[in-house]
């Protein structure tokens, strides 16, 4: 990705009407005319830009009327076509109309073009009319109050596509979670019924909680993250779970996730020690059958240490399954890294990947985003070092391996070792 994508400002008009003058002839037509076009922006509707080296090469804008929105218009530069820009952009203005509580994104094409297929991949559906495309989002009224009451929220919807590497664990979750709540009646032709309750489990900073956004943005539910420390603010817990899984209940489709739960599911001692955790336990028990009988919800619970819940918690009739995610492997450090380092050809990815053995994805973020700002503060001369001149923009080999060096892996030998064990004790998929 070579490009920056942002949001309009007063000085880009100029360029980017010149942009949606100049790519009309190239089949990037609107029913909306340039002087509606010009209108929208400078009357502040939703826009982004994408720029490159300082110019903008693309747009994207929408005019709002109501809980609706009619995209007007994504124009790009002739020589970007083809790279996904389109897409991207896409993405980035309806991230700005969802967080504006639009429920319907519509397009419409003056007639069929390449842009058509995009949209059906993005999720839009085709209406009889033209080629008029739509797209339903957001909830409305008292469940849209009811989500914010909860910090509850829809998540991009491509955020399922951006998880890089860890292909085993996302194939698994897909074919076991995600097609059978996405195809319920086709799952039940054969006998299968849709999961309502998981369990991810391994060592930390493995991306349990972005397969669970993911999992969200996938199916297009709204999302529910729900923190035991929040919770326990309240006073009582018990009561506090209780309360907001009753109001969990009035949500027609959603996804509830709860990270680190065996802050709240322990492992119970008997007898039950004063002001222990032996009746919230008890609480979340009878709170999950509950749960499990709506058709379109989904629980999500992420541990550290599958050994320290609670075993009715994670009996099956509770949970469907519980999946391992582990460190990445070979293979997913290469997808993992390859994603950071794109800008550079040049960059040796098998060293980058027999460097970074036991990272977890979280780890090589945090390496990637090193390496990046010491060839940011290189190219600025503030890190004492002299600018690489004519190379390609972005971190060398050299900057990965001083960023590696420097990080200290989450996971050690002995979280491995003890993670295979819940493998062969606790896992069921």
């Amino acid at each position: 990705m070579n490009w920056l994508i942002r949001d309009y400002r007063e000085g880009d008009l100029a360029p980017v009407v010149h942009l949606i003058d100049t790519t009309a002839e190239l089949g990037q037509e609107s029913v909306f005319s340039l002087a509606e076009c010009i209108g929208a922006l400078t009357g502040r509707q939703p826009a982004v830009v994408a720029v490159h080296q300082g110019a903008p090469i693309g747009a994207a804008l929408a005019t709002v009327a109501g809980e609706r929105a009619w995209v007007m218009r994504i124009a790009i530069s002739s020589g970007w076509r083809g790279r996904g820009l389109a897409s991207a952009l896409l993405v980035e203005l309806e991230r700005r109309l969802l967080a504006a509580r639009i429920g319907r994104i519509s397009y419409v094409l003056p007639e069929e073009e390449l842009l058509g297929e995009g949209l059906l991949n993005a999720g839009y559906t085709r209406q009889p009319a033209v080629a008029y495309f739509e797209k339903s989002e957001h909830l409305h009224g008292s469940a849209a109050t009811l989500l914010d009451d909860l910090g509850g929220r829809y998540l991009a919807g491509d955020l399922w596509g951006r998880v890089a590497g860890m292909e085993k664990e996302k194939d698994l979750i897909e074919r076991r979670v995600v097609l059978p709540l996405a195809q319920p009646e086709r799952a039940a032709r054969h006998g299968v019924r849709p999961p309502r309750a998981i369990a991810l489990f391994g060592p930390p900073g493995t991306g349990k909680t972005t397969f669970a956004r993911g999992i969200a943005s996938r199916l297009g539910w709204p999302f529910v993250e729900l923190l035991p420390s929040r919770l326990a603010d309240e006073g009582n817990l018990s009561a506090a779970l209780r309360s907001a899984f009753a109001r969990i209940a009035e949500l027609e489709r959603v996804l509830v996730f709860i990270d680190e739960v065996e802050e709240i599911a322990p492992v119970r001692r008997e007898p039950a020690q004063p002001g222990g955790m032996h009746g919230v336990t008890n609480e979340l028990l009878k709170l999950i059958p509950g749960f499990r009988e709506g058709d379109e919800r989904l629980l999500v619970c992420a541990t550290n240490s599958v050994r320290s819940l609670d075993p009715a918690f994670l009996r099956p009739g509770r949970f469907d399954y519980l999946i391992p995610i582990g460190t990445p492997d070979e293979a997913a450090r290469t997808a993992i890294w390859q994603r950071y380092a794109a800008g550079r050809p040049d960059v040796d990815l098998p060293v980058l990947v027999a460097a970074s053995e036991l990272f977890t994805p979280a780890d090589i973020e945090h390496a990637a985003r090193i390496a990046a700002q010491a060839a940011f503060e290189r190219d600025l001369g503030v890190s004492g070092q002299a600018p690489e001149g004519d190379t390609a923009p972005g971190a060398s080999t050299e900057d990965y391996l001083a960023a590696i060096a420097q990080c200290r892996p989450t996971v050690t030998a002995e979280m491995i070792e003890q993670f295979g064990a819940d493998i062969t004790a606790h896992a069921r998929f």
